[in-house]
């Protein structure tokens, strides 16, 4: 700097965004188009992780019914066989949440509810119950 030249001293940064309540938690948001680094949902993952052991549980024969093996797990059939409804979904979707691709409004609530029949129907799926018409998954 040269001499006569004001340094300035405050620096003033306008980050816009907002809060959000996510699953009972609290999450800033930042505006659409404003790049982001995501982060995998852990809760997500961990339903992905045990839909899956579940259902290998079930196929070995280690279990006769999901009844019978809810009560070995300490949890409610019905929790289960939404769970196990995460078994599934299409291949891309799965890849995308344990990439962390997936858009933020995809929750464990959501995801446990009936899918489509086909794999192909799964991302338009998604794509009605999230706000504002967004896609589902990044790569989708």
């Amino acid at each position: 700097m040269t001499r006569g030249t004001p340094v300035p001293q405050t620096v003033t940064l306008h980050v816009p965004f907002r809060v959000v309540k996510r699953g009972g938690r609290k999450e800033m948001q930042l505006p659409a188009g404003a790049a982001q680094q995501r982060k995998a949902n852990s809760t997500l993952i961990k339903a992905l992780a045990r839909a899956f052991r579940w259902k290998r549980m079930l196929e070995s024969a280690e279990f006769a019914t999901i009844a019978e093996l809810a009560e070995r797990e300490g949890i409610a059939q019905s929790y289960m066989t939404r769970v196990l409804r995460l078994t599934l979904l299409a291949p891309h979707i799965v890849e995308a949440i344990l990439d962390g691709r997936h858009d933020p409004e995809v929750e464990l609530t959501r995801l446990s509810e009936p899918l489509p029949f086909e794999w192909a129907d799964h991302s338009a799926h998604f794509t009605k119950a999230t706000k504002g018409g967004t896609r589902a998954c990044a790569d989708v």
